[in-house]
């Protein structure tokens, strides 16, 4: 499903982020783990993710269009959700799973510079936003069992409850969202 805000009508859209987020584009070699490859698991780094390049959850994180953003991308997703969200294990790595995807789209396939990351809650659900400059528009193509690659839409449209793109002015914003049971 593409289109429109699908529920979360009005719901600011993610703005720039100039100052200290772009200044520590160093991650993720600043990350303790980084090199390492290691999975989203354990706390301290994910939280040292949070405090070396922002919170996403309070303003859009800036991160630089290089494979290697999609770590730290991962590590903040399982921060934010298991941590503070205290949202279950297994949506917590889909959700992780779901944010390495899109993140690889906006690396991958817009030649942008950087990308941002943001991530809202709200009661029974999480948003989770990708935005880049290229106001190209992503995708969901059949996938076929041979396939090698192509996969990273379909496991965002059979993962999330929703998903789309809304074009802004300069770039757009692809995001999903996932139904939460409150606790």
């Amino acid at each position: 499903m593409m289109g429109g805000m699908a529920g979360l009508e009005g719901m600011e859209q993610p703005r720039p982020r100039s100052g200290s987020a772009a200044a520590r584009w160093g991650l993720p070699e600043g990350l303790p783990g980084a090199g390492a490859r290691s999975g989203p698991s354990g706390g301290e780094p994910a939280a040292r993710a949070l405090e070396l390049v922002g919170d996403p959850t309070l303003d859009e994180v800036r991160l630089p269009s290089r494979p290697e953003s999609a770590f730290t991308a991962r590590r903040l997703t399982h921060s934010v959700l298991s941590k503070r969200w205290n949202v279950s294990q297994q949506l917590t790595e889909h959700a992780v799973l779901l944010v390495s995807e899109l993140v690889g789209n906006a690396v991958r396939h817009t030649g942008a510079r950087t990308f941002g990351l943001r991530m809202l809650r709200r009661r029974g659900w999480i948003r989770i936003e990708v935005r880049d400059p290229s106001r190209g528009l992503p995708c969901l193509m059949p996938v076929h069992e041979m396939d090698i690659s192509g996969r990273g839409l379909f496991l965002v449209d059979k993962l999330s409850d929703r998903w789309g793109v809304d074009l802004l002015p300069r770039g757009k914003t692809t995001w999903f969202e996932m139904r939460v049971i409150d606790r």
